[in-house]
């Protein structure tokens, strides 16, 4: 077994450690929970409720269970937040190469870029629902603006991060803006691209729920407001508290396995 296979046996037992203590610690807390509360599905039920509740065929609203509504909508909350993402990250994109590219948009653009990052997701709710005057476009659209900060900063860290000799000798070899760009910048910046690409993942996921909690219609934040407040079952809340953390997770893995397939560094690494 080589060195880096014990690495990565030693990260998965890791994590299964983490996972066993953290149901240990959640079913103690249940535990304690249903001894002094009347009803603590509405605080804290155990692992088993939860799992039930998700093949439970019960009707809880408009014609459907629990984990139907979930799902239904997640599908939702997804089709928002990916349109997001990929509208974010292709403008981040253009403008990291835009940045590089003229020095005086770098200088007039990233403090507004830092300006937008620092305004709290739910403040910044109104504001694009006001612009946008329709829900559905504020909740993309906030999902892109979260998206094409750190794609953008990453990859110009990136397109920043390539040696000056070898910017150099293809300049001394004539070689043209395009060849520059597509043939050393571009390759060299790939891993810092999905670096960003890791971060806004989770993050357009995690707004378009949080920005469903203030705006209604549907979506998981819509169900997670109307859980809470009892209009529907309250392990709708539960169920998508799961159902988000496994989005939120799958996400980031999805980049990890995109950065093998398209990353030349990733790919040197998974050689060796």
């Amino acid at each position: 077994m080589t060195a880096i296979q014990k690495d990565k046996l030693l990260d998965k037992f890791v994590i299964l450690v983490w996972i066993i203590g953290l149901i240990i610690v959640w079913e103690i807390g249940a535990g304690i929970i249903e001894e002094t509360k009347r009803t603590p599905a509405n605080v804290l039920p155990h692992l088993g409720q939860i799992v039930e509740s998700i093949f439970s065929d019960k009707i809880v609203s408009n014609k459907q269970t629990a984990w139907q509504i979930v799902i239904s909508n997640a599908g939702i909350t997804l089709y928002r937040a990916g349109i997001g993402f990929f509208i974010g990250a292709i403008i981040g994109f253009v403008l990291a190469l835009t940045m590089n590219l003229f020095s005086l948009v770098e200088k007039a653009v990233f403090p507004y870029l830092m300006m937008i990052q620092m305004i709290p997701i739910l403040g910044m709710a109104p504001i694009v629902l006001a612009i946008t005057r329709d829900i559905n476009k504020s909740r993309i659209v906030i999902a892109a603006i979260l998206t094409f900060y750190p794609v953008a900063t990453n990859m110009l860290a990136g397109l920043k991060s390539v040696e000056k000799d070898k910017y150099d000798l293809m300049t001394s070899l004539a070689a043209s803006k395009w060849h520059i760009y597509t043939k050393l910048l571009i390759p060299t910046c790939i891993p810092y691209l999905f670096s960003g690409l890791k971060i806004a993942a989770p993050m357009a996921i995690t707004a378009s729920i949080l920005v469903d909690t203030l705006q209604g219609g549907a979506g998981l934040g819509t169900m997670l407001s109307q859980s809470l407040k009892h209009a529907i079952s309250i392990y709708v809340f539960w169920q998508i508290v799961f159902v988000s953390a496994f989005i939120g997770i799958t996400s980031y893995k999805l980049m990890s396995f995109a950065e093998k397939v398209f990353s030349p560094h990733e790919k040197a690494k998974g050689q060796r």
